[in-house]
């Protein structure tokens, strides 16, 4: 008897970027003044300690709760893959659990309810070929295309409004939070610079916060195709997802986070996806909390020693808040 709360974290990290950016070693962790350092200590192996830490807490008291624990460490969660969590979920369905606290930090020990959408395109365009001095001016793949992208770079400037249940939610850092992004991450066209690309194609990847759908999104930018021949592939998509601010999750790990940090935190959306999401998927109430320290991770990837002590202690709390209930 008595309920199931479920940790996550993952192991797989980013790539490192620059390696000469970097001041302290990249796979070797470092302390220093209060921080430790090393690739994926932000995202998210501050996280990944403190939940075995908690878990270990936990154990040793086990005596003082009544129900079920579950540590998850996965991998393949960068990229959205299905050989973590997904594989996890679908070969154990037992560890689904009551609630799921994600290490997911969102930045400056905030509290994520919700967390943006996805939305992956390919966009093509073709035209004809040639050399190079019988280009005209927007006839060729490579500038219909960037005609195009700059088009829908408006939509950057696009802010949500959030649905009635997430009252009292924020977007964080510069309201980034309910902002869209959009960014063209890769673009390839012709191979030869004295010659006129017969294609060109963009791999766009955008972030949707609550209230702007997949579905409308995509909606919107195939309507900027302005009559050209623009070929828009879905690859990935899903709406943005949250659990209310009344879920005695949310209540309880909030509860935690302002009796060891001694104020409370602030609810926000998270930018990036995380497997929370896997989670939401099965109706199950998720939070992401963790040491993470800014938004995103970068080079000199780093977390505060006292947060990930602090993490641990909150991620302990609220377990035995929610098996008392």
């Amino acid at each position: 008897g008595g309920r199931h709360v479920v940790f996550n974290a993952h192991m797989d990290t980013m790539e490192a970027g620059d390696d000469a950016a970097w001041t302290v070693p990249i796979a070797r962790l470092s302390r220093r003044d209060g921080r430790l350092y090393g690739l994926g200590m932000g995202n998210m192996k501050g996280a990944l300690a403190a939940m075995c830490l908690a878990t270990t807490i936990l154990k040793r008291h086990s005596n003082a709760w009544k129900g079920r624990l579950t540590m998850t460490a996965v991998s393949d969660e960068v990229m959205f893959g299905e050989r973590g969590t997904v594989f996890l979920l679908r070969e154990r369905p037992d560890v689904a659990g009551d609630f799921l606290i994600s290490g997911e930090g969102p930045g400056f020990m905030h509290l994520a309810v919700a967390e943006k959408g996805l939305l992956w395109l390919d966009v093509d365009v073709r035209s004809a070929g040639g050399h190079a001095s019988r280009a005209l001016r927007g006839e060729t793949a490579v500038m219909k295309l960037a005609a195009f992208l700059a088009r829908i770079d408006a939509m950057n400037e696009m802010y949500a409004t959030l649905p009635r249940e997430l009252a009292g939610v924020s977007g964080g850092e510069g309201n980034l939070g309910l902002r869209l992004s959009l960014n063209a991450g890769t673009l390839v066209a012709g191979t030869v610079r004295s010659q006129v690309a017969t294609s060109a194609r963009a791999q766009i990847d955008i972030r949707l916060p609550p209230g702007i759908s997949a579905q409308a999104c995509e909606t919107m930018i195939r309507e900027q195709t302005d009559g050209e021949a623009i070929s828009i592939a879905v690859i990935k998509a899903w709406d943005a997802n949250w659990t209310a601010l009344d879920n005695p999750l949310v209540v309880e790990l909030a509860s935690a986070a302002t009796t060891v940090r001694g104020a409370a935190p602030s609810f926000v959306v998270r930018l990036p996806g995380s497997d929370a999401r896997r989670w939401r998927d099965l109706d199950v109430p998720a939070v992401c909390y963790g040491p993470q320290p800014t938004l995103s991770a970068g080079i000199d990837d780093y977390v505060n020693e006292q947060d990930v002590v602090d993490c641990a202690k909150i991620y302990a709390r609220t377990t035995l808040a929610l098996m008392r209930r």
